[in-house]
Protein backbone atom coordinates (compact mmCIF):
# COMPACT_ATOMS: atom_id res chain seq x y z
CA UNK A 1 0.00 0.00 0.00
CA UNK A 2 0.64 3.73 -0.23
CA UNK A 3 1.86 5.27 3.19
CA UNK A 4 2.34 9.21 3.79
CA UNK A 5 4.60 9.66 6.77
CA UNK A 6 4.98 12.98 8.15
CA UNK A 7 8.21 13.74 9.65
CA UNK A 8 9.56 10.86 8.44
CA UNK A 9 12.97 12.93 8.09
CA UNK A 10 13.38 13.10 12.10
CA UNK A 11 14.03 10.06 14.50
CA UNK A 12 11.51 8.03 14.96
CA UNK A 13 9.64 8.23 11.61
CA UNK A 14 12.55 7.71 9.77
CA UNK A 15 13.17 4.01 11.32
CA UNK A 16 8.90 3.93 10.18
CA UNK A 17 9.55 4.44 7.06
CA UNK A 18 12.69 2.22 6.53
CA UNK A 19 10.99 -0.77 7.47
CA UNK A 20 7.54 -0.08 5.59
CA UNK A 21 9.79 0.35 2.63
CA UNK A 22 11.82 -2.68 3.61
CA UNK A 23 8.14 -4.56 4.17
CA UNK A 24 6.96 -4.00 0.31
CA UNK A 25 4.77 -0.84 0.85
CA UNK A 26 5.45 2.68 -0.90
CA UNK A 27 6.42 5.25 1.29
CA UNK A 28 5.97 9.55 0.31
CA UNK A 29 7.73 11.77 3.22
CA UNK A 30 6.35 14.86 4.16
CA UNK A 31 8.96 16.97 6.49
CA UNK A 32 9.86 20.65 7.24
CA UNK A 33 13.27 19.74 8.24
CA UNK A 34 12.62 21.70 11.33
CA UNK A 35 14.19 18.98 13.14
CA UNK A 36 15.43 16.14 10.80
CA UNK A 37 17.77 15.77 8.38
CA UNK A 38 17.63 14.43 4.35
CA UNK A 39 20.10 12.08 5.73
CA UNK A 40 17.48 9.89 7.54
CA UNK A 41 15.78 10.10 4.28
CA UNK A 42 15.62 6.28 2.97
CA UNK A 43 16.22 6.64 -0.83
CA UNK A 44 13.16 4.69 -1.98
CA UNK A 45 11.01 6.98 -0.44
CA UNK A 46 9.63 9.84 -2.06
CA UNK A 47 10.12 13.06 -0.17
CA UNK A 48 8.32 16.25 -0.05
CA UNK A 49 9.40 19.55 2.42
CA UNK A 50 6.61 20.36 3.75
CA UNK A 51 5.18 21.97 6.98
CA UNK A 52 1.85 20.18 8.07
CA UNK A 53 0.50 23.42 8.72
CA UNK A 54 0.55 24.06 5.09
CA UNK A 55 -2.26 24.96 2.69
CA UNK A 56 0.20 23.24 0.12
CA UNK A 57 -0.17 19.77 1.89
CA UNK A 58 -3.52 19.11 -0.33
CA UNK A 59 -1.20 19.24 -3.29
CA UNK A 60 0.93 16.19 -1.65
CA UNK A 61 -2.80 13.95 -1.19
CA UNK A 62 -4.03 15.16 -4.55
CA UNK A 63 -0.95 13.80 -6.57
CA UNK A 64 0.33 10.74 -4.26
CA UNK A 65 -3.24 9.43 -2.65
CA UNK A 66 -2.00 7.85 -0.40
CA UNK A 67 -4.13 4.78 1.59
CA UNK A 68 -2.64 5.23 5.46
CA UNK A 69 -1.08 8.02 7.17
CA UNK A 70 1.32 7.97 9.87
CA UNK A 71 1.45 10.84 11.72
CA UNK A 72 4.69 11.05 13.50
CA UNK A 73 5.24 15.53 12.68
CA UNK A 74 5.44 17.61 15.81
CA UNK A 75 6.82 20.45 18.31
CA UNK A 76 7.97 17.54 20.50
CA UNK A 77 9.84 19.41 23.31
CA UNK A 78 7.77 19.77 26.79
CA UNK A 79 10.44 23.08 27.72
CA UNK A 80 9.58 24.56 24.38
CA UNK A 81 5.54 23.91 24.76
CA UNK A 82 6.21 25.49 28.15
CA UNK A 83 7.74 28.61 26.51
CA UNK A 84 5.46 28.75 23.92
CA UNK A 85 2.17 26.89 23.59
CA UNK A 86 0.79 28.72 21.35
CA UNK A 87 3.18 27.72 18.67
CA UNK A 88 2.83 23.86 20.20
CA UNK A 89 -0.60 24.27 19.64
CA UNK A 90 -0.45 25.29 16.06
CA UNK A 91 1.92 22.51 15.58
CA UNK A 92 0.34 19.55 16.98
CA UNK A 93 -2.88 21.02 16.93
CA UNK A 94 -4.09 22.79 14.36
CA UNK A 95 -1.40 20.62 12.01
CA UNK A 96 -3.08 17.90 12.55
CA UNK A 97 -6.76 19.09 11.67
CA UNK A 98 -4.89 20.02 8.52
CA UNK A 99 -3.49 16.70 8.02
CA UNK A 100 -7.20 15.11 8.88
CA UNK A 101 -9.10 17.71 6.86
CA UNK A 102 -6.72 16.03 3.81
CA UNK A 103 -7.45 12.31 4.82
CA UNK A 104 -10.97 12.75 4.82
CA UNK A 105 -11.19 15.05 1.69
CA UNK A 106 -8.82 12.12 -0.31
CA UNK A 107 -10.71 9.21 1.11
CA UNK A 108 -7.56 7.72 3.35
CA UNK A 109 -7.98 4.42 4.74
CA UNK A 110 -6.11 4.90 7.89
CA UNK A 111 -4.39 7.24 10.16
CA UNK A 112 -1.86 5.74 12.97
CA UNK A 113 -1.33 8.86 15.32
CA UNK A 114 1.37 9.23 17.38
CA UNK A 115 0.53 10.39 20.72
CA UNK A 116 2.82 10.08 24.18
CA UNK A 117 1.51 8.12 27.03
CA UNK A 118 4.95 9.10 28.39
CA UNK A 119 3.78 12.43 29.03
CA UNK A 120 -0.81 12.54 28.62
CA UNK A 121 -1.11 10.46 31.93
CA UNK A 122 0.99 12.95 34.05
CA UNK A 123 1.34 12.11 37.69
CA UNK A 124 -0.29 8.85 37.43
CA UNK A 125 -1.27 6.61 40.53
CA UNK A 126 -1.39 3.77 38.49
CA UNK A 127 1.40 1.96 37.91
CA UNK A 128 2.31 0.66 35.39
CA UNK A 129 -0.79 3.04 33.76
CA UNK A 130 -2.77 1.36 31.78
CA UNK A 131 -5.09 2.94 28.66
CA UNK A 132 -8.14 3.04 31.15
CA UNK A 133 -6.27 6.06 33.30
CA UNK A 134 -7.73 8.99 32.71
CA UNK A 135 -5.29 11.61 31.08
CA UNK A 136 -3.70 14.28 33.53
CA UNK A 137 -1.29 16.12 30.89
CA UNK A 138 0.69 18.72 32.71
CA UNK A 139 2.49 20.72 29.52
CA UNK A 140 1.20 22.09 26.92
CA UNK A 141 2.67 19.45 24.61
CA UNK A 142 0.81 16.67 26.58
CA UNK A 143 -2.41 18.58 26.39
CA UNK A 144 -1.86 18.78 22.47
CA UNK A 145 -1.46 15.12 22.31
CA UNK A 146 -4.75 14.75 24.27
CA UNK A 147 -6.94 17.09 22.06
CA UNK A 148 -5.40 15.92 18.67
CA UNK A 149 -6.63 12.28 20.03
CA UNK A 150 -10.28 13.68 20.56
CA UNK A 151 -10.07 15.42 17.28
CA UNK A 152 -9.09 11.98 15.79
CA UNK A 153 -12.22 10.29 17.94
CA UNK A 154 -14.41 12.92 16.22
CA UNK A 155 -13.29 12.34 12.87
CA UNK A 156 -13.68 8.70 13.01
CA UNK A 157 -17.18 9.22 14.32
CA UNK A 158 -18.06 11.81 12.05
CA UNK A 159 -16.72 10.83 8.92
CA UNK A 160 -15.65 6.97 9.09
CA UNK A 161 -12.00 8.04 9.37
CA UNK A 162 -10.47 4.48 10.92
CA UNK A 163 -7.77 5.37 12.55
CA UNK A 164 -4.94 3.29 15.44
CA UNK A 165 -3.28 5.76 18.06
CA UNK A 166 0.16 4.60 19.64
CA UNK A 167 1.03 6.32 23.07
CA UNK A 168 4.83 5.64 23.31
CA UNK A 169 6.69 5.86 26.25
CA UNK A 170 10.12 7.15 26.34
CA UNK A 171 11.74 6.25 22.84
CA UNK A 172 15.59 6.10 22.10
CA UNK A 173 18.17 4.36 19.35
CA UNK A 174 19.82 5.60 16.57
CA UNK A 175 18.98 9.01 14.63
CA UNK A 176 17.98 10.62 18.19
CA UNK A 177 18.10 13.67 18.40
CA UNK A 178 20.19 14.84 21.75
CA UNK A 179 16.48 17.23 23.22
CA UNK A 180 13.94 16.86 25.35
CA UNK A 181 13.52 14.57 28.13
CA UNK A 182 13.00 11.82 25.81
CA UNK A 183 16.71 12.64 24.37
CA UNK A 184 18.57 12.03 27.69
CA UNK A 185 19.95 8.56 26.17
CA UNK A 186 21.51 10.74 23.01
CA UNK A 187 22.28 13.04 25.56
CA UNK A 188 24.13 11.34 27.69
CA UNK A 189 26.33 9.36 24.72
CA UNK A 190 26.80 12.64 23.38
CA UNK A 191 28.43 14.50 26.04
CA UNK A 192 30.26 11.52 27.15
CA UNK A 193 32.23 11.27 23.65
CA UNK A 194 32.50 14.68 23.24
CA UNK A 195 34.62 14.24 27.55
CA UNK A 196 31.73 16.72 28.63
CA UNK A 197 30.02 15.76 32.32
CA UNK A 198 26.09 15.01 31.95
CA UNK A 199 23.81 16.07 34.46
CA UNK A 200 20.60 14.28 36.49
CA UNK A 201 17.89 16.27 37.18
CA UNK A 202 16.35 15.10 40.26
CA UNK A 203 14.00 15.94 43.02
CA UNK A 204 15.21 16.11 46.47
CA UNK A 205 13.20 13.04 47.66
CA UNK A 206 14.05 11.00 44.65
CA UNK A 207 18.19 11.37 44.71
CA UNK A 208 18.16 8.96 41.38
CA UNK A 209 16.56 11.15 39.12
CA UNK A 210 12.95 10.79 37.32
CA UNK A 211 11.53 7.04 36.45
CA UNK A 212 10.69 6.23 32.98
CA UNK A 213 9.90 3.63 30.81
CA UNK A 214 12.56 3.38 28.18
CA UNK A 215 11.75 1.48 24.79
CA UNK A 216 14.13 1.44 21.95
CA UNK A 217 13.35 2.31 18.79
CA UNK A 218 13.46 -0.76 16.57
CA UNK A 219 10.81 -1.83 19.11
CA UNK A 220 8.78 0.35 18.42
CA UNK A 221 8.80 0.81 14.61
CA UNK A 222 7.44 -3.05 14.74
CA UNK A 223 4.37 -2.17 16.57
CA UNK A 224 4.21 0.89 13.68
CA UNK A 225 4.26 -2.02 11.36
CA UNK A 226 1.35 -4.37 13.06
CA UNK A 227 -1.12 -1.51 13.35
CA UNK A 228 -1.28 -1.58 9.44
CA UNK A 229 -3.50 -4.27 10.12
CA UNK A 230 -4.88 -4.17 13.49
CA UNK A 231 -5.94 -2.34 16.46
CA UNK A 232 -8.88 -0.62 14.41
CA UNK A 233 -10.22 2.86 16.58
CA UNK A 234 -8.24 2.14 19.29
CA UNK A 235 -5.56 3.64 21.57
CA UNK A 236 -2.35 1.31 22.75
CA UNK A 237 0.36 2.36 25.17
CA UNK A 238 3.82 1.27 23.41
CA UNK A 239 6.88 0.50 26.32
CA UNK A 240 8.43 -1.86 28.26
CA UNK A 241 6.13 -1.69 31.25
CA UNK A 242 9.91 -1.86 33.34
CA UNK A 243 10.80 1.24 35.45
CA UNK A 244 14.20 3.27 35.26
CA UNK A 245 15.85 6.01 37.29
CA UNK A 246 18.05 8.60 35.35
CA UNK A 247 20.95 7.07 37.68
CA UNK A 248 20.24 3.83 36.15
CA UNK A 249 20.12 5.04 32.65
CA UNK A 250 23.21 6.77 33.31
CA UNK A 251 25.24 3.66 34.91
CA UNK A 252 23.88 1.28 31.91
CA UNK A 253 25.20 3.70 29.47
CA UNK A 254 28.85 4.35 31.23
CA UNK A 255 28.93 0.35 31.36
CA UNK A 256 28.51 0.53 27.53
CA UNK A 257 30.76 3.19 26.98
CA UNK A 258 33.71 1.50 29.65
CA UNK A 259 33.56 4.68 31.23
CA UNK A 260 33.26 6.07 34.95
CA UNK A 261 32.60 9.47 34.59
CA UNK A 262 30.26 10.67 37.81
CA UNK A 263 27.67 12.84 36.79
CA UNK A 264 26.49 16.17 37.63
CA UNK A 265 23.50 16.78 40.04
CA UNK A 266 20.34 19.09 39.91
CA UNK A 267 16.98 20.03 40.81
CA UNK A 268 14.23 19.20 38.70
CA UNK A 269 13.11 21.31 35.55
CA UNK A 270 9.95 22.89 34.93
CA UNK A 271 7.67 20.11 33.45
CA UNK A 272 9.50 17.52 35.36
CA UNK A 273 7.28 14.57 35.69
CA UNK A 274 8.42 12.13 38.62
CA UNK A 275 7.45 8.60 37.47
CA UNK A 276 5.86 7.28 34.04
CA UNK A 277 6.08 3.68 33.04
CA UNK A 278 3.12 2.40 30.72
CA UNK A 279 1.56 -1.52 30.76
CA UNK A 280 1.36 -2.82 27.47
CA UNK A 281 -0.51 -5.79 27.58
CA UNK A 282 -3.66 -4.53 25.54
CA UNK A 283 -0.58 -3.68 22.67
CA UNK A 284 0.23 -7.22 23.51
CA UNK A 285 -3.26 -8.57 23.27
CA UNK A 286 -4.49 -6.58 20.10
CA UNK A 287 -1.45 -6.45 18.20
CA UNK A 288 1.06 -9.29 18.94
CA UNK A 289 3.66 -7.22 19.84
CA UNK A 290 5.77 -7.17 22.31
CA UNK A 291 9.24 -5.44 23.30
CA UNK A 292 12.42 -8.11 22.45
CA UNK A 293 15.45 -5.35 23.19
CA UNK A 294 15.94 -4.91 26.90
CA UNK A 295 17.53 -1.69 28.28
CA UNK A 296 21.09 -3.08 28.25
CA UNK A 297 20.82 -4.19 24.69
CA UNK A 298 19.04 -0.96 23.10
CA UNK A 299 21.85 1.31 25.09
CA UNK A 300 24.93 -0.59 23.45
CA UNK A 301 23.30 -0.20 19.80
CA UNK A 302 22.81 3.24 20.23
CA UNK A 303 26.11 4.12 21.45
CA UNK A 304 27.42 2.09 18.96
CA UNK A 305 26.04 4.15 15.96
CA UNK A 306 26.92 7.69 17.89
CA UNK A 307 30.28 6.25 18.37
CA UNK A 308 30.64 5.91 14.60
CA UNK A 309 29.06 9.23 13.92
CA UNK A 310 31.61 10.64 16.12
CA UNK A 311 34.22 8.80 14.68
CA UNK A 312 33.94 10.74 11.53
CA UNK A 313 33.81 14.10 12.49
Amino acid sequence: MKILVTGAAGFIASHVADTYINAGHEVIIADNLSGGTLENVHPKAKFYLMDVRSPLLKEVFEVEKPDVVNHHAAQMSVTLSLRDPSFDADVNVLGFINLLENCIKFKVKKVIFISSGGAIYGEASEYPTTEKYSPRPLSPYAVTKCVSESYLYYYHKQFGLNYTTLRYANVYGPRQDAHGEAGVVSIFINKLLNRETPTIYAYPDQPDGMVRDYIYVKDVVQANLLALDHAENDFLNIGTQEEVSTSRLYQTITKAMKTDVLPHKAGPRPGDIRRSCLNCEKAKRILGWAPKYNLEQGVFETYQYFSAKHKKK
